[in-house]
């Protein structure tokens, strides 16, 4: 009898699919970026550079010439080795190359990489076996950049600016730097598209770069707790209706060692943005806005003298104007230049010239322009990503500067991340689906079929992965069509009930659902789905890529269209027979930590639990730059800033909410949180409040596991 029962087992267990047997359960440690697991569960990338217009493999040991100018496959004909590299340096004084992965060819004509140490910048020729130029690379420094035209380095070191030329002179640009005088360094809390504060010339010759005087705005009094007592580590931030920085533009010559400053005028109350040159380094070009930000102006000013010079182009908006790219000159005609602008309602490319002129539109449609890649010379197109084909799908495109012939250049699915090759010939396209983890390809602008370069199996073959789905649902307006992704639980059966989460972020700059793989699903919805939690996630008007209406249309009135629009997907969610309406919690960061603060106070009924990161309580709090874009200042906008406030919602507080902040937040700074703390106990109500010491506004490393498990929990204790 024991016998029969054995092999009864044993047939079961051969009949029962092998996937099924050997599937695993996610943890934190395999799914977040911090976790110790995460990097050995990803595919490893294709590595490569482009050397002109060929493509160049890159591994740890080796570089290879993958494929010529031409697209023709030169069976990876191998150029060097980390072998051959460190042969040819003193490593007992520079130390060692240990990979390849990072190498770049800054010059199409020259059998050169450029290459650095921990100690060392140089150009190893791999045609000769020698190091042919070196640079010592710069400790300690609060900002880096690199030209390799002229092989000069723009550095800052203790608030102050420095350029070391190719000869290894470092010369001192400023000497009175501090944290309130800053040169160098981003300016305009990183607004307007601006990500650093130095601009070398075409040639490298001359360097333009920005002065920050921010000694009268108001200090917010961070704290650093690593001393045996705590120190001040104060953040000048200039809250919104009050003081800001004033911003300066300077030109730095090596070569001569002179600094001249355009004369901008009185720079109180005024931004500078998108600083950009002409080719033959006469002019820089500035977009400048009135504080106001309903006013663009795009300004010439001679680089020699500082002086100003003719506003190129002006727009206005009765909202505000955004400009976020700087001016392209055509690499074939140094009279004309390409610009961004939303001036029809879409991001979209306008031609225009030094001489003046209308603008001539050059790509048109109820889309947006993702990204400008660069130039095809040869075909005189230009070449972009946009969402053409769908809000949420991101393809690229040859735009032919003539004809204005738009041609799709990828295979027309997914998400599409590219870089162009120097000559425009060729794009380094990885792409993904909602059905494909990520593929490599090597895409022609001029008409050749791709080549699949390598192509990424899903890292999570070996898991229990649960079903993703997307699709679309109308906003509160009634015919906005708005694009959400469901997850359902690991193992999900349609006869029971399940509790859900809303995952929310809403604010501008941001999307959370587009064709990529998985629909965009962050990995921390695996995990609530394996623990068995519906998850979903809905882009409300008012998030980015579709078109300045949608975006706009919260204008002067942050938090109340986009909850409309998340209640119709709360709506479209609690609809469905097996979400439990009654376990309904919702969670985000940032602008997502806003609006879930401002979904439970304003639906205590609906929101049972809610967890919100880094949240926004009150706008009056938040800086100047973003806050005065979509809100005008609360002088102008009482009403607006009183209404928008959670302040005066806190007393509405009925569910469990849990409120988590970096100690360090320079972004969205403590007084949002504690504010709204002592208004719930001033109202009685009962949030719960955590703190991650040494974090600013997102968790970085191993923080990233500790704080979903810190959010998953709050749901496990209290929805589930």
């Amino acid at each position: 009898m024991k016998k029969r029962i054995v092999w009864s087992l044993l047939l079961l267990l051969l009949m029962t699919p092998v996937t099924a047997q050997n599937k695993k359960s996610f943890t934190l440690d395999d799914l977040m970026w911090g976790g110790s697991n995460y990097w050995n569960l990803q595919p490893k990338s294709y590595s490569a550079a482009f050397w002109g217009d060929k493509l160049v493999k890159l591994s740890v040991d080796d570089a290879a010439l993958a494929f010529n100018e031409k697209g023709k496959d030169a069976g990876m004909k191998r150029l060097f080795t980390v072998e051959d590299v460190n042969a040819a340096l003193d490593t007992a004084r520079v130390g060692k190359v240990y990979n390849i992965l990072y190498a770049s060819f800054p010059y199409a004509d020259r059998t050169e990489v450029l290459l650095s140490t921990s100690k060392q910048r140089f150009l190893y020729d791999w045609a000769t076996r020698k190091v042919v130029w070196q640079q010592p690379v710069t400790a300690g420094t609060q900002h880096s950049e690199f030209c390799a035209a002229s092989k000069s380095e723009a550095y800052v070191k203790d608030w102050n600016l420095f350029v070391r030329t190719a000869d290894g002179k470092a010369h001192q640009v400023s000497k009175d730097g501090t944290r309130q005088l800053q040169y160098g360094m981003s300016v305009h809390r990183n607004e307007f598209g601006i990500e650093k504060g130095t601009f070398f010339s075409p040639s490298g010759k001359l360097l333009a770069f920005y002065r920050m005087d921010q000694s009268m705005v108001t200090d917010f009094p961070l704290i650093d707790i690593s001393p045996r007592v705590a120190q001040l580590a104060p953040e000048a931030y200039p809250m919104a209706g009050m003081t800001s920085h004033k911003v300066q533009v300077g030109i730095y010559n090596p070569e001569t060692e002179t600094t001249v400053y355009l004369q901008t005028g009185d720079p109180t109350d005024r931004y500078f943005t998108n600083i950009a040159w002409s080719p033959d380094e006469k002019t820089v070009y500035v977009i400048e806005l009135p504080r106001t930000q309903d006013k663009a102006e795009l300004v010439a000013y001679d680089a020699a003298t500082g002086r100003r010079g003719a506003v190129l182009y002006t727009e206005t908006n009765p909202k505000y104007v955004e400009p976020m790219h700087p001016i392209v000159f055509l690499p074939w005609d140094a009279d004309k230049f390409i610009y961004q602008t939303r001036r029809d309602g879409y991001n979209h490319l306008y031609l225009m010239s030094v001489s003046g002129g209308e603008p001539k539109q050059l790509t048109k449609g109820e889309f947006e322009v993702l990204q400008f890649l660069g130039f095809h010379a040869a075909s005189k197109s230009v070449i972009i990503k946009s969402n053409e084909a769908s809000p949420i799908r991101h393809n690229l495109y040859a735009v032919n500067l003539k004809t204005l012939k738009r041609t799709l250049l990828d295979n027309g699915r997914g998400t599409h991340r590219a870089t162009l090759s120097a000559g425009g010939a060729w794009l380094l396209d990885r792409w993904s689906a909602p059905d494909t983890f990520r593929q490599t390809e090597l895409v022609s602008t001029g008409g050749a079929k791709p080549v699949v370069l390598q192509t990424d199996g899903t890292p999570w073959k070996d898991y229990e992965v649960p079903e993703i789905s997307g699709g679309t649902l109308k906003a509160a307006d009634g015919k906005t069509d708005l694009y959400y992704r469901l997850v359902k639980p690991v193992g999900f059966d349609p006869a029971k009930k399940y509790p859900a989460v809303v995952y929310v972020y809403g604010g501008p700059h941001a999307h959370n659902v587009d064709e990529s793989w998985n629909y965009l699903m962050r990995p921390w919805e695996a995990y609530m789905a394996q623990k068995g939690y519906v998850v979903f996630v809905v882009d409300n008007r008012g998030s980015e890529n579709r078109g300045f209406e949608f975006e706009s249309v919260t204008f002067r009135h942050l938090g109340e269209v986009e909850m409309e629009d998340q209640m119709k997907g709360v709506e479209f969610l609690t609809s469905l027979p097996y979400v439990d309406k009654d376990r309904l919690g919702v969670h985000g960061w940032s602008f997502g930590g806003f609006m879930t603060t401002n979904l439970m106070c304003s639906h205590p009924d609906v929101f049972k639990v809610g967890v919100a990161g880094g949240p926004v309580i009150d706008w009056k709090y938040y800086e100047v730059m973003y806050g005065e874009r979509y809100m005008d200042t609360p002088q102008e906008n009482p009403e607006g800033y009183e209404r928008c406030s959670l302040l005066n919602k806190a007393k509405n507080l009925k569910g469990r909410l849990q409120i988590i902040v970096g100690l360090n937040d320079g972004t969205c700074v403590l007084q949002h949180s504690l504010a709204f703390l002592r208004a719930c106990e001033d109202a009685g109500t009962q949030p719960d409040y955590f703190v991650y010491p040494g974090q600013e506004h997102n968790m970085m490393g191993s923080d990233m596991v500790h704080l979903h498990e810190r959010i998953t929990r709050y749901f496990e204790d209290y929805l589930k």
